[in-house]
């Protein structure tokens, strides 16, 4: 009973798609821009005023490793249904709306906005069910990419990002001082270009190339079933609904890619070999209300420190580089690239001077997490010495 009280706040998630379907079922002025309010004006200002927790949801260490825990994954199959159902009402009301003059194209362009939001949160519950290793949970996080067509994030991302996080071979990583209208179109081809060379070294490797168990043919394969499908049921309008609102979820992930890395880097040791990553390689944010609507995606450096840990289970790190406010509000700061370099330059520097002074003095500082202490020496002398 205890556990299952701890997995409620997740719950709170669910008013996404729940609203999203609301607005499918009953179009309305309220409803199609209640997904925007929000995501862009009632998560932040609620994150200002619940404030941060630094505690763990799941304090036994044995379920922190099951990789499953059914009281906090209903949350997780919940959004499935209501995701995939309510993006297909909402291709058929506004697409095919529009298209037989039912609905006005000023409807028809928040709707998509407002759509692509929630499925773009829902990407979230696709990165939480990729990082685990059971085939069922894989597929569906396959099946809500394709509600985005972005289907090759699930390649991208597991192999490449996490393995190249912080370093030049990442086109999810920002650079220092790079805005973000500069980093979205590098970060969005060259993902594809990751994930497709990615597949070709891996079917190479273990066989079934041209096959179905090739993600270059079944992921276009799949995509062009979901658009066939769509131009069936809403025509035309339904397919540019449809792949507006998969543009605003790509965006929407690209943005929280580009926040989660800014300015942060591992040093190259050798030359093409990086330190190991560590918690300080991610921007860190505990704010209760997008923690709970994100399912802790905001604890990131605990995920790239350990990423297979179940979201329930990932902790505040205090000693990792802190982020001003949770992702909402932080969405904000990217959209306007002076206030964010207003905001976000001086945290890097200060980040990066504290660094440097701890590897050039080789004193002690672990990072501390909740009782934990991970890496050994000064901040990366620890790393380094792993890395060489």
């Amino acid at each position: 009973m205890k556990t299952l009280l701890r997995s409620l706040p997740f719950s709170v998630a669910l008013i996404v798609p729940l609203t999203c379907l609301w607005m499918a079922l009953a179009p309305s002025r309220l409803s199609i821009f209640a997904i925007p309010l929000l995501v862009l004006g009632v998560f932040p200002l609620l994150d200002l005023v619940l404030g941060r927790s630094a505690t763990l949801v799941a304090l036994d260490e044995d379920a922190a490793h099951a990789w499953r825990d059914w009281r906090f994954d209903v949350w997780l199959w919940l959004w499935i249904p209501l995701e995939l159902v309510g993006v297909a009402l909402a291709v058929r009301t506004f697409g095919a709306g529009v298209g037989a003059g039912a609905v006005p194209v000023w409807q028809f362009c928040v709707a998509a906005v407002a759509c692509g939001l929630s499925t773009g949160i829902g990407i979230n519950v696709a990165h939480e069910l990729m990082h685990r290793k059971g085939r069922v949970e894989r597929a569906f996080a396959e099946v809500l990419m394709m509600s985005t067509t972005y289907t090759h994030f699930c390649v991208e991302h597991v192999h490449g990002h996490h393995k190249h996080i912080a370093t030049p071979l990442d086109p999810a990583s920002s650079r220092p001082g790079e805005s973000l209208y500069k980093y979205l179109p590098r970060t969005l081809l060259g993902g594809l270009r990751s994930a497709w060379r990615i597949e070709t070294v891996r079917v190479a490797r273990q066989g079934g190339a041209g096959t179905l168990r090739d993600r270059r043919v079944r992921y276009p394969i799949g995509l062009a079933v979901v658009y066939v499908v769509v131009a069936a049921v809403a025509g035309l309008s339904g397919v540019v609904f449809f792949a507006a609102q998969s543009l605003v979820a790509m965006l929407l992930l690209e943005t929280i890619n580009y926040i989660e890395h800014y300015g942060l880097a591992r040093r190259e040791v050798r030359p093409g070999v990086y330190e190991r990553t560590l918690p300080h390689h991610s921007w860190n944010s505990s704010e209760r209300l997008t923690n709970w609507v994100l399912f802790h995606l905001q604890r990131h450096a605990d995920h790239h420190h350990i990423a297979s840990r179940p979201y329930f289970a990932l902790r505040h790190i205090e000693d990792s580089p802190q982020l001003p406010t949770g992702y909402a509000g932080m969405l904000w700061l990217a959209a306007l690239p002076p206030l964010w370099r207003c905001v976000m330059d001086p945290r890097v520097a200060a980040w990066n001077a504290r660094r440097d002074a701890a590897q050039r003095s080789d004193v002690a500082g672990p990072v501390a997490v909740e009782g934990h202490v991970f890496g050994g020496g000064a901040l990366e002398s620890g790393a380094l010495r792993a890395a060489e």
